[in-house]
């Protein structure tokens, strides 16, 4: 589903990624952790497309596609969802006005017909239940008053309603009490754990893991993906910290 090959990352001249490899299948679950500064978020915007990380060398193609020649929303409407660490604030658009927006316009670019009002308020009712949201809080401006945990929980109601054939969540579990944490990794299994779906996790901690169980974890350290394993790879940094696994 998704090849990354040598891939080299710089902003505003500084290089960040530097030959980062990676292979991901669909029904694929990959955890990226690593220290701060190693380049886990600059990863997740390079293949999202956010403007200012430029890919200097290598490639990454997604379902066969190049990847790194399409725009941001050919991106998304081509499956490919990004969750931010901080999901940002937009006053004085609902949720509701903007998922349907959103999900219409990719059914468009696929040459599918746009949902009615109707069948889109069907559909988000059915996900918001995945994580415990009601209609009242999708109707709210997006992400304008919510607390940190109400925002991750939106956002995995946007990705169920988009239903993206890859999900790359930036530490996701950021922010989130013990509760919000369960409902949010419920939430990511209900949506994305499927034969035709894939999800690339990147977090600096465990927990997560204890309710998105990966089939791979990676570490990535300078730019690279200098070690990966399964699980218990995981559960080692966990233990022994950073330093002390990618010292061996």
């Amino acid at each position: 589903m998704l090849t990354i090959d040598n891939l080299h990352t710089e902003i505003d001249g500084k290089a960040i990624l530097k030959g980062l490899s990676l292979s991901i299948n669909a029904g694929e679950i990959h955890a990226i952790m690593g220290p701060n500064g190693a380049g886990k978020s600059t990863l997740a915007y390079t293949l999202g497309g956010r403007p200012g990380y430029e890919a200097t060398q290598g490639s990454a193609t997604f379902n066969g596609a190049d990847l790194l020649d399409m725009e941001p929303h050919e991106r998304a409407a081509a499956g490919l969802f990004l969750g931010f660490q901080y999901p940002v604030e937009i006053p004085g658009v609902s949720n509701v006005q903007f998922l349907r927006e959103a999900l219409n316009s990719q059914r468009r670019a696929r040459g599918e017909e746009p949902l009615s009002a109707a069948d889109f308020l069907r559909l988000a009712r059915e996900k918001a239940a995945l994580l415990g949201m009601d209609m009242e809080m999708l109707k709210r401006p997006v992400n304008v008053g919510f607390s940190g945990g109400e925002k991750k929980r939106a956002e995995m109601v946007h990705m169920g309603i988009l239903d993206p054939k890859l999900a790359i969540l930036d530490e996701t579990d950021s922010g989130l009490d013990i509760d919000a944490l369960k409902t949010v990794g419920a939430g990511i299994n209900a949506i994305m754990r499927a034969p035709d779906k894939a999800v690339l996790l990147i977090t600096h901690y465990q927990r997560l893991l204890d309710y998105v169980r990966p089939d791979f974890v990676h570490i990535l350290a300078a730019g690279r993906i200098v070690k990966s394993g399964g699980p218990e790879l995981a559960l080692a940094l966990e233990k022994e910290g950073y330093a002390e696994v990618i010292a061996a």
